[in-house]
């Protein structure tokens, strides 16, 4: 039955972005020791679990279409779990679903904050960054580069190499 994998589809959902929080968890932590090694690894797992997470939302897609066709409803990729709850009239499976969807949002929710932290931790260690290389390398010198050439005047005598009086 459609509702039955529509279930096991937001479970699963669920579960990888339980896994992505865990990640992201563990994000934080290299980057507070600027392990870059580390870091890479970690982004290359959330890159198979993000696709993993696009599949299963077709997946989802898929199985709120065929629960509409088993109810006689004309299928609409556009139609999202609340607006599946409102067609769902068996009250324990208007509960599972409205469970499974307030467990999703919740773990989407803390995966929401875990990135925006792990974003100002990197964007405080690249400003530390700029500020390193500030100071081993010094202030940049713009007057050669941006400075407009000073205008001679001709006629005026511009002491040469030598001294041709003498």
């Amino acid at each position: 039955m459609a509702f039955e994998a529509l279930i096991q589809t937001m479970t699963t959902l669920n579960d990888i972005h339980e896994s992505l929080l865990e990640l992201g968890e563990r994000k934080k932590q290299v980057l507070i020791r600027n392990d870059v090694e580390q870091l890479m690894q970690i982004v290359a797992k959330e890159n198979k679990l993000i696709k993993q997470i696009n599949e299963l939302d077709g997946q989802r897609v898929e199985a709120i279409g065929q629960y509409m066709i088993e109810k006689g409803y004309k299928p609409n990729p556009k139609v999202t779990v609340s607006d599946l709850t409102k067609i769902v009239f068996n009250v324990d499976d208007k509960k599972l679903l409205l469970g499974k969807q307030k467990q999703l949002m919740g773990t989407i929710q803390k995966l929401r904050e875990m990135n925006q932290l792990n974003q100002q931790l990197i964007e405080h260690s690249l400003a530390f960054i700029e500020y390193s290389i500030d100071i081993i390398a010094g202030p940049p010198d713009n007057d050669f580069t941006y400075q407009k050439p000073q205008q001679q005047t001709y006629g005026s005598k511009r002491p040469g190499l030598f001294d041709t009086k003498a």
